[in-house]
C-alpha cells in the first residue's frame, strides 16, 4: 500500500470533507475519493462514511485511525532524519499553534526564518491547548505553541508571560478603570470562551471567588472582541491577542495579576530534526528579542 493513501486518509479525517482534504493537499476531489475508495477496497473494509455533510470515520476507520497517523509520522520521521544525514536545510516542520500566536507571532516568525531558510516548509494545524499537546506526543506535528506546564509535561521551552486583561466597549461605563473592580465579572454580561483552553480564564476567577454572570459562550476569540465591542459584555481575555486588535475595545488590568506562560513544546527533544530544533531556536530568539520588556 502507498503512504500517500494514508496521508490522504488521514488529513480527510481531519477535514471531514473530500473537498477539505484535496484543496490542503494539492489534489482533485475525485483524486481523494478514489484513493480512500482504493485504501478500502485493499482492506477490504469501509473507512468512511459519505454524506451530503462531508464524511466521517465508520468504526473501523476509527480503529484504524492511530495506525495510520503512526505510520504517517514515521514516514516524515524518516525524510527528516535522511535530510539531516545528508546535512540539507529542506524539511518539512508541521506546528501546532493557538489563535493569538497564529495572529500575533507565526507571520513575522515565519517570514524571519524564511529569509534563513528558504527550503523548509510548514504545515500549520491550530487547536486548543490539550489538541496540540495530543498532536505532539502522537507525532502529529514536530512541535506545538501551548499554556505551561501543560497535562502531558511534555519537554517544552518559555516563551513568553502574557497577562490576562479584563476587556469592556469604549463607552462602557467601567472602561479603562484601573484596576478593574472584579465584583462587575458576577453582574454584567459575561461572554466566555468555549475551548479547551477556557480552564485558564475560570482558574483566575476562582482564584479571585468570582462566579462570572455568563451571558454568551462562543468558540473564537475574535467573536468575542467583535460581541464585547458591540456592547453585549465583558470578557476576560489574555494581553496577546489584544494587540492590534480588529475591534475598539478598553482594557483594564486586574486587581491581582494573572499570567499565562506560552510556550512551544516537543515529544522528544532528542528525536527532534534539525529542522523542527532551527525553528524553535528561531522562535525563541525572535521572542526573545521582540519581547524582551514584557518577560521582565
Amino acid at each position: 500500500m502507498s503512504i500517500t493513501k494514508y496521508q490522504i486518509f488521514v488529513r480527510t479525517a481531519i477535514c471531514g470533507s473530500f473537498t477539505k482534504a484535496a484543496e490542503q493537499l494539492g489534489f482533485t476531489q475525485s483524486g481523494i475519493s478514489h484513493a480512500i475508495a482504493s485504501l478500502e477496497d485493499e482492506l477490504g473494509l469501509q473507512l468512511m462514511a459519505r454524506g451530503r455533510g462531508g464524511v466521517s470515520l465508520t468504526a473501523d476507520g476509527r480503529t484504524l485511525l492511530p495506525y495510520f497517523e503512526q505510520l504517517c509520522a514515521m514516514q516524515h520521521q524518516l525524510e527528516e532524519k535522511a535530510h539531516d544525514l545528508q546535512g540539507l536545510e529542506i524539511g518539512l516542520v508541521r506546528v501546532g499553534t493557538f489563535t493569538s500566536v497564529s495572529i500575533q507571532w507565526m507571520p513575522h516568525i515565519l517570514k524571519s526564518f524564511h529569509e534563513l531558510y528558504p527550503h523548509i516548509e510548514f504545515e500549520l494545524m491550530q487547536g486548543d491547548d490539550s489538541e496540540i499537546e495530543r498532536w505532539v506526543s502522537e507525532g502529529r506535528v514536530d512541535c506545538g505553541f501551548i499554556s505551561l506546564p501543560g497535562n502531558l509535561k511534555l519537554p517544552a521551552w518559555p516563551l513568553y508571560r502574557d497577562q490576562w486583561k479584563v476587556i469592556t466597549a469604549c463607552d462602557h461605563p467601567l472602561a479603562g478603570r484601573e484596576p478593574f473592580p472584579m465584583q462587575a465579572l458576577a453582574t454584567q454580561p459575561f461572554i466566555q470562551l468555549d475551548e479547551g483552553n477556557d480552564y485558564e480564564v475560570h482558574a483566575v476567577l476562582d482564584a479571585l471567588d468570582i462566579v462570572p454572570n455568563t451571558q454568551y459562550t462562543v468558540r473564537e476569540d475574535m467573536t468575542i472582541m467583535a460581541m464585547v465591542s458591540s456592547g453585549l459584555g465583558i470578557s476576560v481575555m489574555p494581553e496577546l491577542m489584544l494587540q492590534n486588535a480588529s475591534y475598539p475595545l478598553a482594557q483594564s488590568h486586574m486587581s491581582q495579576l494573572f499570567y499565562r506562560t506560552i510556550g512551544v513544546c516537543v515529544k522528544d527533544e532528542d528525536a527532534c530534526s534539525a529542522s523542527t530544533m532551527r525553528f524553535i531556536e528561531h522562535v525563541r530568539h525572535w521572542v526573545g528579542s521582540h519581547y524582551a520588556e514584557k518577560n521582565r
